[in-house]
């Protein structure tokens, strides 16, 4: 067993042996493709066979925009799409929270599960969604949740928002490589790092560049920067070397017995509220200990867990995903996170089992 367990794949996903040769492959070509030598012409060259690659590893049709990350990604949709309202779901990772968006909160379910119905004409404030291309709205929801692992179901809301002239923006850092990618997506975000990727790069998918409008700069005038090629090339390299399932289910099977004692010792196993659970990631309440307690006795351990999403758990503020679903304070004050990627072992599950029952009858 290694030193060290890294249960926050969320956050740490290991490298992939195959992005590690593309990275190299990448600094070795490396010149700034926009630059007109032969130099930049062999990288443009790889740069836009990375992006055949992306393309046709995710099923898309349409553009894809480079990126430094999820975050980046998602400013460029918020800040350049052809649209004058903003609706994002409750449980929206804080880079699409953040500043004075969205307009309106989409409220979600005590499942986890966006309340669709709301966009409904009858539900929504009268001035948002509505058919009109002088004031359409973006709507962003989540495809899996960075910290509960619910996965939401885009079709209907999809239908609602196309119906009334909308765009929509799908957040799938945490589901390309792992899941299908929702097709029926305007824009989707994708982050590398996430499926084992180097981190610091990740895209912007768009149907249709004139979806947005541009700013100048590289990435035919959508971002500015030149683009990271080694980063890009990792990328495409670790997205090809994802398998379906993402982690052979026999890795994670400890966890249903494990469900069994964390509910007897009267501790929660959030995955029982969620509308669609997703294997990947899973939030669980110890009885008696806070979460910034758990993690510091598992850090001694020797393992690494969060109590949220890697972008917001260094503030220790309370779970805005919990709190939104109705989860009890004193519940969502004693989760943590758990998430499994492509380097996780059945015994690296087992010990942290182990080691979360020891912790809670202590």
């Amino acid at each position: 067993m290694p030193s060290r367990i890294y249960l926050d794949h969320a956050a740490t996903t290991p490298l992939r042996p195959e992005a590690r040769a593309a990275l190299e492959e990448g600094f070795a070509l490396w010149a700034n493709p926009s630059s007109p030598h032969a130099e930049g012409r062999a990288a443009r060259s790889a740069l836009e066979n990375a992006r055949d690659r992306i393309r046709n590893s995710l099923g898309w049709t349409g553009e894809v925009i480079f990126t430094s990350g999820a975050s980046e990604a998602a400013e460029i949709a918020l800040n350049a799409a052809n649209a004058v309202h903003d609706i994002a779901t409750a449980v929206e990772h804080d880079a699409v929270l953040r500043g004075d968006r969205p307009e309106w909160t989409l409220p979600v379910r005590p499942d986890g599960a966006a309340d669709l119905m709301a966009l409904s004409a009858e539900s929504r404030p009268s001035d948002l969604l509505v058919d009109d291309p002088e004031n359409r709205s973006l709507v962003a929801v989540q495809h899996v949740n960075s910290e509960t692992g619910n996965r939401q179901h885009i079709g209907f809301g999809a239908e609602l928002v196309h119906d009334n002239g909308g765009l929509l923006l799908v957040d799938c850092a945490q589901s390309a490589g792992k899941f299908e990618l929702p097709q029926m997506a305007d824009m989707a975000i994708v982050a590398a790092h996430k499926f084992g990727g180097p981190v610091g790069v990740g895209a912007l998918l768009v149907k249709d560049y004139a979806m947005l409008h541009p700013s100048g700069g590289q990435e035919r005038g959508y971002r500015r920067g030149t683009e990271n090629l080694p980063g890009i090339l990792g990328m495409a390299a670790a997205l090809e070397a994802c398998t379906d399932p993402y982690i052979d289910p026999s890795v994670l099977e400890p966890l249903d017995a494990f469900a069994g004692e964390v509910r007897a010792l009267g501790g929660e196993w959030l995955s029982d509220r969620l509308s669609d659970p997703t294997p990947y990631i899973r939030a669980i309440a110890m009885p008696g200990m806070s979460a910034q307690a758990q993690l510091m006795r598992f850090d001694m351990a020797g393992i690494s867990v969060s109590q949220g999403s890697a972008c917001s758990s260094g503030t220790m503020k309370r779970s805005h995903v919990l709190t939104a679903m109705g989860v009890p304070d004193e519940i969502a004050d004693r989760t943590i996170r758990v998430s499994f990627g492509w380097t996780t072992t059945r015994a690296e599950v087992e010990r942290f089992c182990e080691v979360w029952l020891d912790m809670a009858n202590a």
